[in-house]
Order: C-alpha cells, then sequence, then structure tokens
C-alpha cells in the first residue's frame, strides 16, 4: 500500500510520518486480495489557531483503488490519538464492506441452489 502523508497549519515530523505509516500499514491485512495497487492519502492538520479553544487536530484519509473507496476524518485534542481513531474507523469500515460481499455471494449461491431444486423437481413431475 502506497501511503501519500499531507500536512497542512503544522510540520510534518518524522514522527508523525512514521507513526502514520506505521498505524495504517496495520490495515494491508485487512484489504482483500493485491494491497500493493491500494494508494493512502492522508492529511494532517491543525484546525483551530484559537488560544481559548485549544488545538484541535484533524486526520482526513481516503483509501482508494482495487475496488476499495473509502473515507473517514477525526478531530482530537491529540494529533496521535486522531490517527489512531482514523484507523479503528476505516478497520471497521473495511470489515463491513468484505462481509457484505460475503453475505451477498452467500445469497447468490443459495438462489442458483433454489432455482436448480425447482427445475429437478418440475423434470421429476412429467
Amino acid at each position: 500500500m502506497k501511503i501519500n502523508i499531507k500536512a497542512t497549519g503544522i510540520e510534518l515530523t518524522p514522527a508523525i510520518s512514521d507513526y502514520v505509516h506505521k498505524k495504517l500499514s496495520m490495515l494491508e491485512k485487512h484489504i482483500e486480495g493485491n494491497a500493493q495497487g491500494v494508494v493512502a492519502l492522508v492529511e494532517v492538520a491543525k484546525v483551530t489557531e484559537h488560544h481559548k479553544l485549544g488545538e484541535i487536530f484533524r486526520t482526513d484519509v481516503h483509501l482508494a483503488g482495487e475496488g476499495i473507496d473509502l473515507y473517514t476524518a477525526e478531530e482530537t485534542e491529540d494529533i496521535f490519538s486522531s490517527i489512531d481513531k482514523v484507523k479503528d474507523e476505516l478497520i471497521l469500515q473495511l470489515t463491513r464492506t468484505r462481509g457484505k460481499q460475503q453475505t451477498l455471494i452467500r445469497k447468490g449461491g443459495q438462489k442458483i441452489k433454489e432455482m436448480m431444486r425447482f427445475n429437478w423437481f418440475r423434470k421429476m413431475d412429467r
């Protein structure tokens, strides 16, 4: 999986970059098929500059490629916790889509079985 990182309003330090790579590389085991064709576009940003509100960080991730098109964003007071929350949400979305695909395949197989049974009994009655 290729990971592109963009920083807005903050400096992209090696610590942040390494943390993003470490966390998003965990998604590869949840991606079905070839994970090499998937691109993760990550934007890490500092949202506020106001001193009374404190610092709020936002992390946006867009996964695209190989039949995947997922997007999620999180805002927290700590940049590393927002990256963790984004990773957890993406894992949830990936497992959901895989479950939906498996369910559709099972339903299709069941319909084919029903059609075969129906045709079999029709032929037996003649």
